[in-house]
């Protein structure tokens, strides 16, 4: 039986989740495939909701066919996408579907996608969906109606390391905190200073609260740079860069794996947090190699 993730960030282990990126269609061969090749591996996989505003199979699906082969599921819900009758209407059916962890995110903007004909609703922000969330828990609708059977959901939300400035971020996420939030998994980080800045800062707030570091690795310079030039809250520091650049031809994927697996030995030496969310945008297959490099498998 798969351990609750709930109960994994509890036990005080060194946790690895990772991420699994929605295909665009119907076809979820390469996603299985992907699963099964993860979900042994790591504590919880996420699923993707319409990431960068683009269309893909959604995120309470794939999280059932993570169900479906045995892997352990963190429903990601964004608030761009639907208002608050839907959003509750999805929660219920993940409830009853035993999927009982969820990333409450604002979600990306619309202007950030391709389909430029397509309308935001942002009905809810993070903030109130953490409290949609624990009002479902309570038993109720948003409406003040009583449920006729209540989920009770692990609620995480999503952090900004290297958010420039870092006071507003760090405002929005101590309202999140507030909100009732049990764990955090940060925007990808490359430096360490950045990540302790913004443990201290959750700590200080509620030492209760579970933080999961983002780790996307750079598979390329021309990635990097676009990372740092186009994707608000990463910072790709310049040395890192540099030793992708000085890399011989056709080892630049594998270097930026070594780059992974350096951070997260690091993180993990170091005991900054409890643990790093791995997110291979596409490119899961790589993902048992970082783990292997960094020790952890």
């Amino acid at each position: 039986m798969v351990r609750p993730f709930r109960e994994t960030l509890k036990s005080g282990d060194f946790i690895v989740t990772a991420e699994i990126s929605p295909v665009r269609g119907t076809n979820t061969v390469k996603m299985a495939e992907h699963i099964e090749l993860l979900k042994d591996s790591v504590a919880a996989l996420n699923a993707t909701d319409n990431q960068r505003a683009i269309m893909r199979y959604p995120s309470l699906g794939s999280c059932l066919l993570i169900k479906e082969h045995g892997g352990e599921p963190i429903l990601q819900v964004s608030c761009r996408d639907r208002n608050r009758l839907a959003i509750q209407a999805d929660l219920l059916l993940a409830w009853s579907r035993g999927v009982g962890n969820i990333l409450c995110l604002t979600g990306d903007p619309i202007e950030a996608g391709e389909d430029k004909q397509a309308r935001p609703v942002f009905d809810l922000d993070s903030i109130k969906l953490i409290h949609l969330v624990h009002t479902l828990n309570s038993g109720r609708d948003t409406a003040g109606n009583e449920l006729d059977g209540s989920p009770d959901f692990y609620i995480g939300a999503a952090a900004h390391p290297s958010a420039k400035p870092i006071e507003p971020q760090q405002i929005k996420l101590r309202k999140k905190m507030e909100a009732g939030i049990d764990f955090v998994q940060t925007q990808a980080v490359y430096q360490l200073d950045e990540l302790e800045r913004l443990i201290e800062f959750i700590r200080k707030t509620d030492s209760q609260i579970k933080v999961l570091a983002g780790i996307v690795p750079i598979v390329s310079v021309r990635m990097a740079q676009y990372m740092n030039d186009n994707v608000p809250g990463i910072t790709i520091p310049q040395y890192m860069i540099d030793e992708l650049a000085q890399t011989q031809k056709g080892e630049t994927a594998r270097k930026g794996v070594e780059i992974a697996a350096r951070v997260i030995r690091q993180i993990k030496e170091t005991g900054i947090c409890d643990g790093v969310h791995i997110m291979a945008i596409g490119r899961e297959q790589i993902v048992p190699e970082i783990l292997k490099m960094a020790g952890l498998s």
